[in-house]
């Protein structure tokens, strides 16, 4: 795994609308397949914030973490009938392989990425399937999110990006975020 895990006794934390100020449902559905076929993984789903954003525009969300404690508080808010909450490592996915239409990790790339969590995730997603990623940025000042060393740059994330197969479309800086788009 990355370098912590997000403390699931502040979880509450992680319902506050003012998120959208980072990542808008948008610029994460943009990429992403959409329609009733479409199956996708939320990687890093902790308490569903943005796995129920992008839940009515597809057929399936596999909602991952690594913590059941992130998945029992998804349950007592609802979880949506197209939503399967997945606990796991993202190092070793429960899902075959090309299971999976598109991805997505809201600021738990710094988390979970790993070369064997990315070479998992490359496994189970469709040929050229989307991948985006919206994290906090080393660049960014750390008034918000974990300490700036526990985060990947955007020139980073590209890196371990390329090194385990991906294409990247964009891999851009913001002020406190990076987003980037990809593709297996």
């Amino acid at each position: 795994m990355g370098f912590h895990t997000f403390d699931h006794t502040r979880a509450q934390s992680l319902e506050d609308a003012t998120r959208f100020r980072f990542c808008s449902r948008e610029e994460l559905l943009g990429p992403l397949p959409r329609g009733p076929d479409a199956t996708v993984l939320d990687v890093g789903s902790g308490t569903g914030f943005y796995t129920d954003e992008i839940a009515p525009s597809v057929g399936r969300v596999a909602a991952l973490d690594v913590q059941s404690e992130m998945h029992e508080l998804y349950r007592e808010k609802g979880i949506p009938e197209n939503v399967s909450p997945v606990t796991a490592n993202a190092e070793s996915l429960p899902l075959v392989a090309d299971a999976v239409d598109g991805a997505f990790s809201t600021m738990t790339f710094h988390e979970s990425t790993t070369p064997e969590s990315l070479a998992d995730l490359q496994r189970v997603l469709a040929a050229d399937a989307p991948f985006v990623v919206v994290d906090w940025s080393r660049e960014g000042s750390g008034d918000d999110g974990p300490p700036v060393d526990e985060r990947f740059s955007a020139t980073r994330a590209r890196e371990l990006l390329v090194e385990a197969g991906f294409t990247v479309e964009s891999a851009q800086e913001r002020s406190e975020t990076f987003r980037a788009v990809a593709h297996a």
